[in-house]
């Protein structure tokens, strides 16, 4: 239950109140679900419209969306939406769950493995000879962290994690459940039929705060490293593979695949089930939309879509001309049946 003044929570989200700043809140919610007294908030301008119908007596909008709003409701401005509005939750929500330091007696812990101050290892972890963990670091339940791999101070690793050797983890890095990292790349030589292995010797670095989901797959290089740059975020069900570079604060989101030896630029977007191809290069500040095959590289700035992946205006214009086609083969046949009618005239009066 929140029981704050519009005037506190503008103070605790940095904005700029347009009302009356003196009236209680007593509830947050999305701006559909809102009741008489809670606040909500707007980060995309598609969802202006719903202000006319909402319940909510106050709204957090972005500067640029405040002269778009004619009603009679409170207006917080601040710089990001988003982010105010999960300050504000931070407030209400539950506590976050602590882990006491300390190892639990079902670890395993190897040999000549350091371990930092106030680390939690939890039940059935598993820490192989020569290992470092950070500092505040919590390993989670099950957790498999191989040979002489290194983890860096404030790094939250859900259960059911298994990390390979070698690898080097940044700070404040969050992995979640179901994720391996280092695992071997896939790499194999045909002969007469025959696959074999290719060793994979590199390794994975990831930077710091790093987000990692579940069940993300970071295999390691061939040689040399596979790396993930500082402040990237990674969704659930994401393969990336050997020798690939992802820039910093790029975003990828789930079941998007990532061929061998691609370099990603910095703050990239890449949206689910897109797929690139080994080998090519993507910069800086591209976005590359939703089930995209990409199959080139694709300049810094550019915002591609489709398959194969072209810029978007262009893809979206294909996809306009072929959803015509009934249209066309219908007017073509029309044309075709005309045709022919003169053909029997003409011929007729021969």
């Amino acid at each position: 239950m929140l029981e704050m003044t519009i005037k506190e929570i503008a103070h605790v989200v940095n904005g700029t109140v347009f009302g009356d700043d003196t009236e209680s809140i007593t509830g947050i919610s999305g701006i559909k679900e809102a009741k008489k007294g809670d606040i909500t908030f707007i980060a995309n301008r598609k969802y202006l419209g719903l202000i006319k119908s909402t319940l909510a007596r106050a709204i957090i909008l972005s500067h640029d969306m405040k002269d778009s709003v004619d009603s009679g409701i409170i207006i917080i401005e601040v710089e990001n939406p988003s982010l105010a509005f999960s300050q504000l939750l931070s407030l209400i929500g539950p506590e976050p769950i602590k882990f006491l330091s300390g190892i639990h007696p079902t670890a395993i812990i190897g040999k000549n493995v350091r371990i930092g101050k106030g680390v939690s290892i939890q039940p059935y972890v598993v820490i192989e000879d020569g290992s470092v963990i950070g500092d505040g670091t919590v390993v989670g339940s099950s957790d498999y962290i191989g040979h002489f791999t290194e983890i860096g101070e404030n790094c939250f690793i859900y259960p059911q994690v298994i990390i390979r050797e070698r690898v080097q983890i940044g700070k404040r890095v969050i992995i979640h459940s179901g994720t391996v990292i280092g695992g071997d790349g896939f790499g194999f030589a045909s002969v007469k039929g025959i696959h074999h292995k290719i060793p994979q010797i590199g390794t994975v670095e990831i930077g710091d705060d790093v987000e990692i989901g579940s069940n993300v797959t970071i295999d390691r290089a061939r040689f040399d490293k596979t790396y993930i740059g500082n402040g990237v975020k990674i969704d659930n069900l994401v393969q990336i593979a050997h020798n690939v570079i992802i820039d910093d604060n790029s975003i990828i989101i789930a079941q998007v695949g990532i061929s061998g030896s691609t370099k990603i630029g910095k703050n990239v977007i890449i949206a689910g089930q897109a797929g690139l191809i080994g080998h090519i290069e993507i910069g800086d500040n591209v976005i590359i939309g939703g089930k995209a095959g990409v199959t080139k590289n694709v300049p810094a700035g550019k915002h591609v879509s489709g398959f194969p992946a072209r810029e978007k205006y262009e893809d979206m214009k294909s996809r306009a001309y072929l959803n015509k086609q009934p249209e066309l083969f219908e007017k073509i046949k029309l044309l075709e049946d005309k045709i022919l009618e003169l053909e029997k005239k003409s011929n007729n009066n021969k």
